[in-house]
């Protein structure tokens, strides 16, 4: 293998790879620019355009997003070491092309639950790609700041086009303008991962050769079985991590769900909650490269802890109702979130 790599000129290492690493950032914003869209506009466009008065109707379409976009974050683990990262990012660039269109088009609530059924997919498998492809160029020293690099960028899409799709919908209607912008963001990804972005396999294989006699690591290597319950509950580091990742992605579905109604029914503007729905990414956003890098210097443990303090202390603040302190309402929010979503993918 090593032989192999010296002949491909493949070397591990930010610096080495920046061209490619720079590549897969631009595309993560895109990511996140993908489910950014609806951030603003969507549990509000429930009850206007599609007169829903349940709370558990509306949030329908983030519950199958819920469901989708984990199985997707599995699969595209296991698809990515088959069939190598570039199909799977590939894939989930195809799932996201119906996404805007559906919701443009949709005559019933069901259209959107759709919709965001191909939307998990293309998160799981987008997302979780673009950090394997990272992780695979940067080697096992930066991978810390090689996640904070990976979410800044998703987040800031995320922020956005929370802020865009709220002001478009603010001049123009929820329907079609906020969502046109969807259009572009899944042509841009694909046709970018499809002419530039190159597969990283070789660098993952590379980084196994320097680290491990590659038939000792066939022999003892786990089944999915195995990895599920040694991630989920026997490995102490690994279970933990996993949980954090729970609670934070729990609080984040709570954000996008739940804060864009609760400052409706308190009368805000669609356009002043776009405001606060790209306020909470972009701190989220600001977080990630500090973060990263002091974990990669201080360790994660102790981020990850501090990071849950935070969040439950922002918690406390909830149930205040919005007014123009909503801003930091929405910021104290994301502080909590901000440490632990670089630092709990580079675990340990």
């Amino acid at each position: 293998m090593k032989e192999r790599a010296a002949a491909q000129n493949i070397r591990l290492g930010l610096g080495a790879n920046w061209e490619q690493f720079t590549l897969l950032v631009v595309i993560n914003g895109f990511v996140g620019a993908m489910v950014g869209l609806e951030r603003s506009v969507l549990p509000v466009l429930a009850r206007e355009d599609f007169g829903l008065a349940s709370q558990t109707a509306i949030l329908s379409f983030l519950i199958t997003f819920g469901i989708f976009k984990p199985a997707a974050n599995y699969f595209a683990g296991r698809l990515s070491d088959r069939f190598g990262r570039k199909p799977v990012l590939l894939t989930g660039w195809l799932a996201a092309l119906p996404v805007p269109l559906m919701i443009i088009l949709a005559p019933s609530w069901g259209w959107i639950v759709a919709a965001n059924v191909l939307l998990g997919i293309n998160q799981g498998l987008t997302w979780s790609t673009a950090i394997i492809m990272k992780i695979d160029l940067v080697g096992p020293a930066r991978r810390g700041l090689a996640m904070g690099l990976n979410e800044t960028a998703g987040y800031a899409g995320v922020a956005l086009a929370s802020f865009a799709t709220g002001y478009l919908a603010a001049a123009y209607g929820p329907r079609p303008a906020p969502f046109l912008l969807g259009i572009g963001f899944a042509a841009a990804g694909l046709l970018l991962t499809l002419f530039f972005v190159r597969d990283t396999s070789n660098y993952a294989e590379l980084e196994a050769a320097q680290y491990s006699d590659s038939a000792e690591a066939e022999e003892i290597k786990p089944n999915a079985r195995e990895i599920f319950i040694q991630t989920s509950f026997t490995d102490r580091n690994l279970s933990s991590a996993s949980q954090a990742g729970f609670v934070n992605n729990l609080n984040d579905g709570m954000a996008w769900g739940l804060f864009p109604l609760f400052f409706a029914a308190s009368g805000l503007s669609i356009g002043q909650i776009g405001v606060l729905a790209a306020v909470y990414p972009s701190v989220w956003s600001l977080g990630q490269i500090p973060t990263g890098w002091a974990s990669d210097r201080f360790g994660r443990k102790w981020m990850i802890a501090s990071g849950m303090w935070l969040l439950r202390r922002a918690e406390s603040y909830s149930p205040l109702p919005p007014n123009p302190s909503a801003h930091g309402l929405v910021v104290r929010s994301s502080w909590g979130l901000a440490p632990l979503s670089s630092i709990r993918r580079s675990w340990p």
